[in-house]
This record gives structure tokens, C-alpha cells and sequence, in this order.
């Protein structure tokens, strides 16, 4: 679903932000992309949804090529961002109707999948309120939303549940488990380890631009580590010191 080779951004001032980075992602998994903040994981993410243009290396997502077919590739992915893009005026529903239709979606298509996608995240009912009326989980779930739909085969989530109360982590965390179950790839950020160790099937960790270790959650918590302690053996600094206050 996603494969990358020395996929590399240096920037006009020489800062050398993501360096080589070879990845691959297989269809039907949630990978954690983890790292300490400064580490590439945000120039990786705007790279690999075309916001970026690489300096070198290439990548294939979702079947097309990054830098020959990017429009194919923007058709194939769904990307959450780590702020959002709900208005905090106009009604949600009518905006989720809005984002299908750019991609092509009759209208009455486009509602029906609203609301297909609205009972799915335990959002109907809530169509007529502005952005500004829901709580912070709604609002993510709403976010996830705008992602999935155009039915995407693989899905961007960065950091999701920043900022979210534990009950609201957890609701959000079913809701990614099973996206999975229906068929999605799912490459997410996260600043919490707890996050990663529940719901990914394997993570990368990224550092001065190169992933420097990768397996699955049990794989890195091998003799006994918890995954904190094993991100602080492989890059000397606690994930905890990068969590968003």
C-alpha cells in the first residue's frame, strides 16, 4: 500500500529534514510512524499526501506513483490532520456533504455516504451544528470523517487524539480499530506510546530523519521494556519530553 525508497527533503536553508527513508506499509495494517518532535515525521507525512515535493528518493501510495501521479495518488489516500479543518460556523453536515462532492459524488451519492459515515462514528444527529457546538472528540471524529469520504484504501491520521480526554482517546481508538476491520490502511503519528502499543501492528521510529528501528509493538518491548523504555534505548530521549501539554 505504501512503499518509499531514500525518500529525502532538504529545505532552501539546508536543514536536512528527512534523510533516505525507506518504508513500506502492507494493506490491512495500522503502522505507527513515532519520533521525537524535529525528528521528520511531519515532512514525511506532508510528503507521502503531496503537500511536499521530495528532493530525492521515490514512493509509491496506494498504487500510484508519488511524484509522476500525485493527483491519482490525492484520489487513493485520506488525510487528517493533526489541527482539523472543521468551520467553526457552518453546519458539519452540510461541509461532510461539501468534501464529497469535490470528489466527484452526485449529490444524493454524497449525502447518503454522510450519513453512512455519520452513524459509523457515532455522529448522527449532529449534521445541523456548527463546528464550534462539538466537543473535542466530535470534532475528531468528525475530522476522520472528511478523510474516509471518498473511501480511500489508506489513511493518514496525525496525531488524532491530541488533546483528547482518556474516554474520548478510547472511543476514537475503536473507531480506528475498525476502520482496519473493514479494509483501510491506516499510517498514523502519535505522541502517546500507549496509543501505539494498542493499536498499531507495527511501528517505525524516525530520528534526524532515518528510521532507526522498526518492528511490532512486541517485537520492541522484547526483554522485558516497556515501549518507553525501549524508544528511550533507541533514541536517547523519552517521548514524554515531546508530549503536547
Amino acid at each position: 500500500m505504501l512503499t518509499t525508497k531514500g525518500l529525502s527533503k532538504t529545505f532552501k536553508s539546508g536543514a536536512e529534514a528527512v534523510r533516505g527513508l525507506d518504508l513500506h506499509v502492507d494493506p490491512g495494517e495500522i503502522v505507527g510512524f513515532l519520533g521525537p518532535n524535529g525528528a521528520g515525521k511531519t515532512t514525511t507525512m506532508r510528503m507521502l499526501t503531496t503537500l511536499l515535493t521530495p528532493t530525492a528518493g521515490s514512493a509509491a501510495v496506494a498504487g500510484h506513483d508519488l511524484l509522476t501521479d500525485p493527483r491519482a495518488v490525492r484520489r487513493r489516500i485520506g488525510y487528517v490532520s493533526q489541527h482539523g479543518a472543521l468551520s467553526p460556523f457552518n453546519p458539519v453536515g452540510e461541509e461532510l456533504e461539501l468534501q464529497a462532492m469535490l470528489y466527484g459524488l452526485p449529490r444524493a451519492e454524497a449525502r447518503a455516504r454522510s450519513a453512512g459515515l455519520l452513524a459509523a462514528l457515532e455522529l448522527t444527529g449532529m449534521e445541523a451544528l456548527p463546528g464550534d457546538a462539538l466537543s473535542g472528540g466530535q470534532r475528531r471524529r468528525f475530522d476522520i470523517a472528511f478523510g474516509l469520504v471518498h473511501e480511500p484504501a489508506l489513511l493518514f491520521l496525525d496525531e488524532p487524539t491530541t488533546g483528547l480526554d482518556p474516554q474520548s482517546r478510547a472511543g476514537l481508538w475503536g473507531h480506528v480499530r475498525a476502520l482496519r476491520e473493514g479494509g483501510t490502511t491506516i499510517f498514523l503519528t502519535t505522541h502517546y506510546l500507549d496509543e501505539a502499543d494498542a493499536l498499531c501492528d507495527r511501528i517505525v521510529i524516525i530520528d534526524h530523519g532515518r528510521v532507526v528501528a522498526e518492528g511490532s509493538p512486541a517485537e520492541l518491548k522484547s526483554g522485558g521494556r516497556t515501549l518507553d523504555e525501549a524508544f528511550l534505548d533507541i533514541t536517547g530521549r523519552s517521548l514524554r519530553e515531546d508530549t503536547p501539554a
